[in-house]
């Protein structure tokens, strides 16, 4: 390759800054775009993360072999604390930081997913000129987005009505992007799943799901409920867990087990677990909701009420309202959760209705829209 063909080369390649992160639901749709980037333009496009010191996005984003730098930004806290003495002084240091980054890499486009790092970096590349577009999760706006919509040129979402947190002309319905392949499982699907738990394929079964880190709620709800069975519960349960009640909850079995109740930390395979799953009990974050849409599983949710504006409440409340799903409140969780899905266990034709209408939300393609959507600006 000559000198001018490879200066043609370096020009004709597009450079996105991707930011977003704090968990992984600002992660992993980040990660799903880079990915969808990836196949659509190979070495046509070059690729580069910001996330925050010190949080999760630094250690996975570098594990999946993606560049990353990070800012020295942090997130407000709500109760009087004083680290918000320092928060000015580190969004001043993070906005600088963020100049020089977006500078150095030559962005042609900067793309944020909500999180820390997020808006110093999409508030850089705004005041420099460069096109950014907002991707947000949730039914419920999160505040970096909101003060940041007014300067992006693409607002991509997963929920109906989001014009009262955003301009409505750059609102784009993009669904929310995930890693992994999700789909509504087959009878064979379901069969592997079951046999990769160990459990019985003529039984219900019922998957209880608190995420990677794990939900103490969804866990004492299990523990409650098992007491109540005398450890002898109706039905087969998958339950996750988490990593940081792992041991615990092994415990609590070892010391009363229970026929037909398969525990552990995490879930490799959830594609497995959803088709196992006759009914699944779980947290309304939102990238559970889009996978949740995608298997088409009758759904309880139980959502946190730990998360800011009571987003998860919002998420699942927007599927409550289309009979897309069931909500249980967290504070009731322990004495109804498990009896309400056990409910719909017994009720096949409300069962059919809540997968019939969770699926008709599902967007298989978002990250491809997404992708769609950044081409136009850049």
């Amino acid at each position: 390759m000559t000198e001018k063909i490879k200066n043609e080369y370096y020009i004709q390649m597009k450079r996105v800054i991707l930011s977003g992160g704090g968990t992984g639901g600002h992660i992993y749709p980040a990660v799903a775009v880079a990915e969808a980037l990836q196949r659509r333009c190979g070495d046509g496009v070059e690729l580069l993360f910001v996330g925050a010191e010190g949080k999760m996005e630094m250690e996975k984003i570098p594990a999946l072999g993606y560049r990353i730098v990070g800012l020295p930004t942090a997130g407000l806290q709500r109760r009087f604390a004083l680290s918000n003495l320092a928060l000015p002084f580190k969004v001043l240091k993070s906005v600088g930081r963020a100049r020089r980054t977006i500078c150095e890499f030559g962005a042609d486009v900067v793309v944020g997913f909500g999180g820390y790092a997020s808006g110093p970096v999409l508030w850089a590349a705004q005041r420099s000129g460069i096109p950014t577009l907002i991707q947000e999760q949730n039914s419920y706006a999160g505040l970096t987005n909101k003060i940041l919509a007014h300067g992006a040129r693409r607002i991509c979402v997963a929920y109906d009505g989001m014009e009262r947190f955003f301009p409505a002309e750059r609102i784009v319905h993009t669904g929310n992007p995930l890693r992994g392949r999700f789909a509504v499982p087959t009878e064979a699907d379901r069969l592997e799943g079951l046999a990769a738990f160990g459990l019985d394929a003529a039984r219900p079964t019922v998957l209880v799901v608190g995420g990677s880190l794990g939900c103490r709620t969804l866990n004492e709800t299990m523990k409650a409920w098992l007491a109540r069975q005398e450890f002898r519960p109706p039905f087969q349960v998958i339950w996750q867990t988490g990593k940081y009640y792992e041991a615990e909850m092994r415990r609590f079995l070892e010391e009363h087990p229970a026929p037909g109740v398969w525990q552990g930390a995490f879930i490799d395979r959830m594609d497995r677990a959803y088709a196992a799953a006759d009914v699944v009990v779980s947290r309304s974050g939102a990238c559970s909701v889009s996978e949740l849409c995608l298997v088409g599983k009758p759904t309880l949710f139980v959502p946190s009420p730990n998360v800011a504006e009571d987003h998860q409440t919002k998420n699942a409340q927007a599927l409550v309202d289309r009979q897309a799903a069931v909500l249980v409140a967290d504070a009731e969780a322990p004495a109804r959760a498990m009896e309400t899905a056990g409910e719909l266990l017994a009720d096949p034709a409300r069962r059919t209705l809540l997968a019939r209408n969770i699926a008709a939300l599902a967007v298989p393609d978002a990250a491809e829209r997404i992708v769609d959507e950044i081409e136009k600006i850049w």
